[in-house]
């Protein structure tokens, strides 16, 4: 069975206020929770309209005192942003005050333009990124410890608060490249993949390389493997396309970044064409879940069958679609297309 959650990125194409984009999270999280949905997940963006949410763990110990049920996730800490230490603290924090219904992504990054904002490069992040996580593990262990990296220099410490969920909460890494899933597999972590520009046949390809490396390094239990999507369940088909083409901002400005071709104006992340883009047609067949009921149920089960996830997360709100739109589109999944995979 599948487990399906929600995703938030907070964007706004129309720079919105800061509060009308806290206020829609709040709500699309307590309709997750609501409606059945098993984990909402929280992205860190900085800097532009791309994403208003900086700090996800803050958030994400809101929505867990506003919930009861739901697991709250981040997806992702870009963990070469921040010192180690201070990342190992704040999920510890968080899973207490979560009453230990915290799942932790954490990513490398990929937005030069974020990283320069900081005064680091993206390929120190890449460095940075092994001690990071040997320092995080350590702190989960609840004794005194040091470290001595190339980087990193730690004295003896103890970290307090200790998470409620032993040894640690769960772990995932969104991987969006091939040494992104051999980090991931090499350390034992769940891997989460897909996002916006990633077409269906590229998420089969990792998933075939996982299976080969989960052979190679046999982790001590089985991994998670959990795709994220941008999913409109419509009502037409016209309601369809146009959906789509709200999705096409995120891609554009996903991959201006990744690939920095980035036009950021006043904090206004402007969607800049790819050199090549697919059709609305093959953003629909390959890229998004957007259609009628049925359709929306295809799509996702042609993405079980290539990509064999145990989570698929829903990222409801993309553009600048209109958050009634939404809304009807999260409670139509929920009413008719969930029960399929029951």
């Amino acid at each position: 069975m599948i487990n399906f959650g929600t995703f938030l990125l907070m964007q706004s194409p129309s720079a919105r206020s800061s509060r009308e984009i806290y206020a829609r999270g709040l709500e699309i999280a307590q309709a997750a929770e609501t409606l059945g949905f098993g984990n909402v997940w929280l992205a860190e963006h900085h800097f532009s309209t791309y994403g208003y949410l900086s700090r996800p763990a803050q958030l994400a110990t809101y929505i867990a005192a506003k919930t009861t049920r739901i697991r709250v996730g981040t997806a992702v800490i870009v963990v070469p942003l921040h010192h180690p230490l201070v990342i190992a603290e704040e999920i510890a924090t968080l899973d207490l005050l979560s009453g230990g219904r915290l799942d932790v992504g954490l990513g490398r990054g990929y937005q030069p333009y974020e990283f320069e904002r900081f005064g680091l490069d993206l390929e120190s992040g890449r460095a940075r990124w092994d001690e990071s996580i040997d320092i995080l593990l350590k702190a989960f262990e609840g004794r005194p410890f040091s470290y001595d990296g190339k980087l990193f220099k730690i004295p003896e410490t103890t970290v307090f608060p200790q998470p409620l969920q032993q040894p640690h909460p769960p772990i995932w890494i969104t991987a969006q490249s091939p040494e992104s899933i051999e980090a991931a597999v090499r350390r034992g972590f769940n891997v989460l993949t897909g996002g916006f520009g990633v077409p269906i046949e590229r998420m089969a390809e990792f998933r075939r390389l996982l299976d080969r490396l989960v052979g190679e390094f046999k982790p001590p239990h089985p991994l998670r493997v959990g795709v994220q999507r941008a999913v409109y369940v419509a009502e037409s088909q016209v309601d369809a396309r146009a959906a789509a083409e709200e999705a096409r901002w995120n891609m554009r400005v996903t991959l201006s970044l990744r690939n920095q071709y980035e036009r950021v104006e006043r904090g206004r992340a402007i969607p800049v064409p790819a050199p090549k883009e697919p059709d609305t047609d093959d953003l629909l067949d390959r890229f998004l879940v957007i259609g009628t009921p049925d359709t929306v149920i295809r799509q996702i089960k042609r993405v079980e069958e290539m990509v064999g996830i145990t989570h698929f997360n829903c990222s409801f709100s993309f553009g600048d679609l209109e958050h009634a739109r939404v809304m009807r589109s999260m409670e139509r999944f929920a009413r008719e297309v969930a029960p399929a995979f029951r």
